[in-house]
């Protein structure tokens, strides 16, 4: 029989039930318990630790559940002969390995429905038999993309825009870095927690990255170029900037004439109501708009859109001219019959209906630490930093990569974590909330 010899802290924040299990899972992936090996009954272990015998059955049950033990008739407790894989109740993934790596749950993955795949392979196919230009095309975009997405601004987004005002980029990220280019010296401020991305795309261009709190008031830019915000969602907490807030924000950026930068990143996954109107739309030659086709098509793809003031713009084309610096023509192309084919539309549709869904599963399963977000493809759970710890640990033995909260903070001090629901199955999904459950003890 082994010997089990473990540490809990009975003045910590963690019930002592969790903390037993997930010493015994840790033992288990670590192999100091071999398979087949017998445990203490739960009543001998409660025994031995001073702990009462529900504890133990506790931490006995919820490490059957997910398959890491099984319980023999009459025999007693061992650990899985052949490992989770062979337990037919288990609710978790093994522990990664080279060949499996650890399924990431971020803030930026999205959910494609793959019932709209033929439109995508006829987008490219599209692409292949079209005349690629002959030199460098226009650093601007393709003169028919901007017309679908300066009619795709106005018709979502509330900005009413000319086709000449867009210009196509290779992503947020390079949109930013862009307008880095074309301001004058000077720091930004950037929300904390915000987008780890646009913090270090700030810090390259020789910028020194000035810390928001996150959900706060601006008041004042004096000395600052730029402000980075994410209004429609504030990333990675959830909420959206208030009225007033928006009015404020551009109050401050006209007395220190200083550019807000808007990152629009999933403004079309607001689910129960229709999508709040861009920062843009209240002032255009105060804010420059970021917009992406990450959310909506696939990060990989490598495309976004920028509408900046004119001064901004001008100086924007003129640098991208002298360095041929453009987004891929054939992205370009296959986007713009993704647009025209209704593609992007339809899976906007189906991604807000899977996200709804799944948004109320998350709640339910990690309340009371989450409300239901109302927007996006991610949750924010604030937790106190040893129950974050934990339960990321815990998601990680079972194959899961949630991130911390603390990871897109620099100087705020928040825990938790960041749950999301884009880039997994359904299934995946439930599994996943079954380990941060049991830790969390929801």
């Amino acid at each position: 029989m082994a010997t089990l010899i473990v540490d809990l802290d009975r003045a910590g924040p963690i019930p002592l039930g969790v903390q037993l299990s997930g010493q015994v899972r840790s033992r288990i992936t670590g192999g100091l318990l071999a398979p087949g090996e017998r445990l203490p009954s739960s009543r001998a272990l409660a025994r031995e630790l001073g702990v009462a015998r529900s504890v133990t059955e506790q931490a006995y049950a919820q490490l059957v559940a997910e398959g890491w033990l099984e319980g023999r008739h009459g025999s007693g407790t061992y650990v899985a002969a052949s490992g989770p894989l062979a337990s037919p109740t288990r609710h978790r993934r093994p522990a990664a390995t080279p060949d499996r790596p650890l399924l990431r749950l971020d803030s930026g993955t999205p959910w494609i429905d793959d019932r709209h795949r033929p439109a995508w392979r006829r987008a490219w196919r599209e692409v292949s038999a079209a005349t690629p230009p002959r030199g460098y095309d226009d650093p601007r975009g393709l003169p028919e993309l901007r017309a679908e997405l300066a009619a795709r601004l106005t018709r979502t987004r509330g900005l009413d825009v000319h086709p000449d005002e867009v210009l196509v980029t290779a992503g947020t990220t390079d949109g930013l870095r862009h307008l880095m280019t074309a301001l004058g010296p000077g720091d930004v401020v950037v929300e904390d927690p915000g987008y780890r991305a646009a913090v270090e795309t700030i810090r390259a261009t020789g910028r020194r990255v000035v810390d928001l709190p996150a959900l706060s008031p601006v008041t004042d830019l004096r000395d600052v170029v730029a402000a980075y915000v994410t209004p429609a969602h504030q990333h990675p907490l959830g909420p959206p900037m208030s009225g007033a807030d928006r009015l404020s924000l551009l109050a401050a950026a006209d007395t220190a004439d200083a550019l807000v930068v808007e990152d629009d990143y999933d403004s079309e996954f607001r689910y129960d109501v229709a999508p709040i109107p861009a920062l843009a739309s209240l002032d255009r030659d105060r804010v420059a708009y970021l917009g992406t086709a990450s959310k909506a098509v696939a990060p990989s793809l490598r495309l976004g859109w920028l509408v900046a003031p004119a001064g901004v713009r001008e100086r924007v084309e003129h640098h991208r001219a002298l360095t041929h610096d453009a987004a891929s023509w054939p992205v370009q192309r296959a986007f713009l019959s993704l647009l025209r084919d209704g593609y992007v539309d339809r899976v906007v549709r189906s991604a807000r209906r899977v996200y709804a869904d799944r948004a109320t599963r998350v709640a339910a399963a990690l309340t009371p630490y989450v409300e239901a977000p109302v927007a996006g493809m991610y949750a924010a759970v604030v937790l106190p930093r040893p129950l974050a710890l934990a339960a990321h640990r815990a998601a990680r033995d079972a194959g899961f990569d949630v991130p911390l909260l603390s990871d897109y903070c620099r100087t705020a001090d928040l825990h938790g974590l960041i749950v999301g629901f884009g880039g997994c199955t359904d299934a995946e999904l439930d599994r996943a909330l079954a380990v941060l459950a049991g830790v969390l003890g929801s």
